[in-house]
């Protein structure tokens, strides 16, 4: 079991209780999708998956490990070797160039910082079928193009899970279709456990199960 959530709960006040002793099992390569209404709490269940935020209570555990044991030091370093991030809108750097926006990951680690890195960037840019704008900052690049490099951004430390929220909301019905595959594609191709946050359910049915999550907690469809 790559993941695993044990009655989580999160309030943001007494009258508030976004997530209500939710459970969740993701196994290595799997793909999820989370559906809900705005509001219902998908966004504030994958911060706390991607170690983003914590729990008020229950267990987390990610490859048998107890993340509720970490230190946020300690947590900040299993962001960046075991989880890869897209959202909505991309967030890549505009003063740097695809390609350094790609490397951003790899900055605190100086192991990663050699040839082989860069050749593992170089890869994931032909696979996004980037080359051509390689060089180019993300104000001359098209939605599609700057979401494509936020998913490689997202793969250059070799992650164990990817989790997008709302990956193609900012993209036309076409780029949208696109990216969808390419996660799935890439899901397949590097065997990354894929969550993903969505309202479409285009995007929902190419994952392997689907949740709704309602009443702060997950029912699977």
């Amino acid at each position: 079991m790559l993941l695993k959530l044990g009655k989580i709960s999160k309030s943001y006040s007494k009258d508030r209780t976004i997530l209500d002793q939710l459970d969740l099992d993701v196994k290595s390569g799997e793909r999820i999708a989370i559906v809900g209404p705005s509001g219902s709490g998908k966004t504030t269940l994958l911060n706390l998956i991607g170690a983003l935020d914590r729990p008020d209570s229950g267990k987390m555990y990610f490859e048998n490990q107890d993340l509720s044991a970490f230190s946020d030091q300690q947590l900040a370093s299993f962001r960046n070797e075991k989880i890869g991030f897209v959202f909505q809108l991309h967030h890549l750097l505009p003063q740097l160039t695809l390609l350094e926006n790609i490397l951003l990951p790899t900055l605190t680690n100086k192991k990663l910082q050699g040839k082989e890195t860069m050749e593992r960037a170089q890869k994931l840019i032909n696979r996004m079928g980037l080359a051509e704008v390689a060089h180019q900052k993300p104000s001359e690049l098209s939605g599609g193009e700057c979401q494509r490099t936020a998913v490689a951004r997202a793969l250059i430390n070799r992650p164990r899970l990817i989790l997008a929220d709302e990956p193609t909301g900012a993209l036309d019905q076409k780029s949208a279709f696109n990216l969808t595959d390419l996660l799935v594609e890439l899901n397949q191709e590097e065997g990354v456990s894929l969550i993903v946050v969505t309202h479409s359910m285009d995007v929902a049915n190419k994952m392997d199960r689907i949740y709704r999550l309602e009443n702060g907690k997950l029912v699977e469809s």
